[in-house]
């Protein structure tokens, strides 16, 4: 068969499982056939089915991601390892890293860098990648997430600024800096999840007790006492925890602002130490809302 038609027969049969049938058939193809998507498109034509092709499509009828069919996933301007030890990184949480730009933007940047649940090291390695002075620590509970973090501080060429250490959030940690990342897990206990992510992604990186803050309730009392003066932390949450979350950091003195990622969905408390009166205030700030004073 043509690679051509291959990939049309591949989109329809993926249909069923996916929201992006045919983006899904191209990646895998091209996996199968050792190319950069962009060069399988142009050659297409001109191809016949890659071996190997048909029982990648095979594993992604069963939902297995195809960040972990293919073992990559690209996320900010790197292409990242994964495997089932972490949760694979996802467009949504690139907003950490445009809301933290956006804050250093026209003054100095930050120059140590904490990414708490670092997971595959994707906000971490994005950061560094952004201010080539910064060194940073990315803390995961997990050792065989320690292991996918190493391997892509290594792959990106960050080994020698970025380390990793095995830890609780913020246990261990004693040192103030100027960028804290972290995505939590913020998903319900009782929430039902599609199988490509229940099946096949860590729960501890999901899951975050009954009303899914219980993760936020551990890092709020802590975050003030590890920024330093101008420092900010960027934390993702889920698109409808903005009240709720902002909330229990600014009940420890913190200013918190909401901001949404490219889809318009809330996604990320920005937090500053800066100290609010007995009142947290509310207001509208271009495309965020505010917590805490003005």
């Amino acid at each position: 068969m043509s690679a051509a038609d291959a990939l049309r027969e591949a989109t329809s049969r993926l249909a069923s499982v996916s929201d992006t049938p045919r983006l899904d058939a191209e990646l895998l193809m091209a996996h199968a056939a050792g190319l950069e998507r962009g060069a399988l498109l142009l050659r297409l034509r001109d191809m016949n089915e890659p071996e190997g092709f048909a029982a990648l499509i095979n594993r992604r009828l069963t939902h297995e991601p195809v960040s972990q069919i293919v073992g990559t996933r690209e996320f900010w301007t790197m292409t990242l390892n994964v495997t089932r030890d972490v949760l694979t990184p996802r467009p949504d949480s690139e907003t950490l890293i445009e809301v933290a730009v956006a804050h250093f933007a026209g003054r100095e940047g930050p120059k140590r860098i904490l990414d708490l649940g670092t997971g595959s090291g994707a906000l971490l390695l994005a950061a560094l990648s952004e201010w080539p002075s910064a060194t940073g620590l990315g803390v995961d509970i997990s050792p065989a997430a320690l292991a996918v973090a190493r391997g892509n501080a290594l792959r990106c060429g960050l080994e020698g600024r970025a380390e990793f250490a095995l830890g609780d959030w913020f246990a261990g940690v004693e040192e103030r800096f100027d960028l804290i990342l972290a995505n939590p897990p913020y998903i319900a206990t009782s929430a039902v999840l599609p199988p490509d992510v229940a099946d096949y992604e860590p729960p501890g990186a999901l899951f975050a007790g009954p009303d899914g803050l219980d993760a936020y309730r551990i890092l709020a009392p802590q975050m003030g006492a590890h920024l330093t003066p101008g420092g900010m932390a960027a934390v993702e949450i889920g698109h409808d925890q903005g009240v709720s979350a902002a909330a229990l950091f600014t009940a420890q003195g913190l200013e918190v602002s909401l901001h949404n990622d490219l889809a318009g969905h809330t996604r990320c408390l920005l937090i500053l130490g800066a100290p609010t009166g007995p009142e947290p205030i509310i207001r509208n700030v271009s495309e965020a809302t505010r917590f805490g004073s003005k």
